[in-house]
């Protein structure tokens, strides 16, 4: 098969399949979401989870998509490259469930961080950590999955720290900046109360997606919350940092 006709879920199975990481569907709140785990041994207490971005929401900025699915997954790389167990944690509606009862466009456009999908996620991710003996959680977000990672941790007591790559920190703001459609159906992490754990937001010097200066200020300003410009774009040059960013996490105690 030619790789253009290859399905945007049967490429991100394929490259979760190549680093090695065991797929698996979670359940919560009426939804079921598709994961994949790494978990070299020895076992740990804490678990890394990783958030992927939006994927791709909509056709040509206009028409909903029928599969939202990522087309070429940031976070799965930085993943593999992480010694510590961890979780690649899909959304409600993608990696294959899109047609799943209960999942509309609106899950995945307006809603795409409404209360019915981090409630959903966060219950998933509470059940998986209970059942495997995991004690703290360290969240890990690109893109739209920063901005879940920050909206799940305050629903989740065992978070240890926070990071962002590219985060979509003030959706307000953000959507304004480029001229989109209000998410009006979305939770806006610059609206909630602040963290009361460690947080690295890291953006990317070249990113047009999510400029440094939209917002450094407001992240800067955050208890507990270190600001990082690295040389990167809004999908390129993430894993030449995170090795650092690794160790970093490793010190958080």
């Amino acid at each position: 098969m030619l790789p253009g006709c290859v399905s945007p879920v049967a490429k991100l199975h394929r490259q979760a399949s190549g680093f090695g990481f065991v797929g698996l569907d979670l359940s919560g709140g009426g939804f079921m979401m598709r994961g994949f785990l790494n978990q070299p041994a020895p076992a740990a207490a804490r678990l890394h989870v990783y958030l992927e971005g939006d994927g791709r929401p909509w056709e040509r900025g206009v028409i909903p998509a029928a599969e939202p699915t990522t087309r070429d997954s940031v976070i799965l790389p930085l993943m593999a490259a992480d010694p510590a167990p961890s979780l690649y944690l899909g959304r409600p509606c993608y990696n294959g469930h899109a047609e799943d009862p209960g999942c509309t466009p609106e899950l995945w456009t307006g809603s795409r961080y409404g209360e019915n999908v981090v409630a959903s996620m966060a219950q998933a991710l509470q059940r998986f950590i209970e059942r495997n003996g995991y004690r703290e959680l360290v969240l890990i977000g690109h893109s739209g999955g920063g901005t879940l990672a920050l909206l799940l941790a305050e629903r989740l007591p065992q978070t240890a720290a926070v990071v962002t790559l590219a985060g979509n920190y003030d959706i307000d703001r953000w959507t304004d900046y480029h001229g989109y459609q209000p998410l009006q159906g979305s939770l806006n992490p610059a609206l909630r109360p602040p963290g009361r754990v460690p947080e690295w937001h890291l953006l990317g010097e070249r990113d047009p997606i999510v400029p440094p200066a939209l917002f450094e200020p407001a992240l800067s300003a955050r208890p507990h919350a270190g600001v990082i410009r690295v040389d990167a774009d809004h999908s390129r040059g993430w894993q030449a940092i995170w090795p650092e960013i690794l160790q970093r996490l490793h010190s958080v105690r």
